[in-house]
Order: structure tokens, then C-alpha cells, then sequence
């Protein structure tokens, strides 16, 4: 079966699986049998919603941020094998000692964001 068309709710072709579905249907696609020659209808729901966290591994180089001036924060970093990144201005340091250390809500993204995840 291939499938030819892929519809999203509120295209022609969905009314009556968006009244029967509401905000849960994602899309409705069309596929053909052309060995049958028959018109399927499949539909993709929503049947789940939960928070989502990415899971972070404890080796994993982190990006931590440690303002000018925080010496002493800067020397635990460093004595626990933490890197200085001058392009990116941060120190890079494994996931497992950012938590040992107590730096989590240190961590930052390559833009500059503040980072939150569970150890894996």
C-alpha cells in the first residue's frame, strides 16, 4: 500500500474525523491498494501527554557558566577537570561532576539558554 496524501486537520477531506476526534487527531492519510484497488483511511491520534525531559548521560560534556569574580567556584571546577572554552565563554565539564559540584542550574546551551535534565 502506498500512501498518496497526508492531510492535516482543517484540510478538505478531514471534517468529519476532526468533529469525531477533536485536537487529538494529528493527520488522515489516504492509501491505495492498487493490487485490491481499494482506498484506505488511516488516521494518526494523540493518546498520550506527559512532560518530557531529556535524559542526560553522566559523561556528557556540559557547558557551565561562572561569572568573573567566582574564584572560588572556578578553582572547584577546574580541580575537577573542568576546561575553560574561550570562544564559547564557558567551562565544559562532565554531567555527573556539574551535579557533584551542585552547578546544575549553571548548565547553558550552545545559545546561551539555561539547561534542566535528569541523569540517565
Amino acid at each position: 500500500m502506498k500512501a498518496k496524501r497526508k492531510l492535516l486537520p482543517g484540510q478538505a477531506g478531514t471534517k468529519k474525523l476532526v468533529e469525531k476526534y477533536g485536537k487529538n487527531l494529528v493527520c488522515v492519510r489516504y492509501r491505495y491498494d492498487a493490487e485490491n484497488k481499494r482506498r484506505v483511511t488511516t488516521i494518526e491520534l494523540i493518546i498520550a501527554e506527559a512532560p518530557w525531559r531529556r535524559k542526560i548521560r553522566k559523561n556528557q560534556i556540559m557547558n557551565v557558566s561562572i561569572k568573573y569574580g567566582e574564584i572560588e567556584l572556578g578553582r572547584k571546577v577546574r580541580a575537577a577537570g573542568g576546561n575553560w572554552n574561550r570562544e564559547k565563554q564557558v567551562w565544559e565539564l562532565p554531567y555527573g561532576m556539574v551535579v557533584k559540584l551542585g552547578l546544575k542550574d549553571r548548565i547553558v546551551t550552545a545559545q546561551g539558554e539555561r539547561e534542566v535534565g535528569t541523569v540517565q
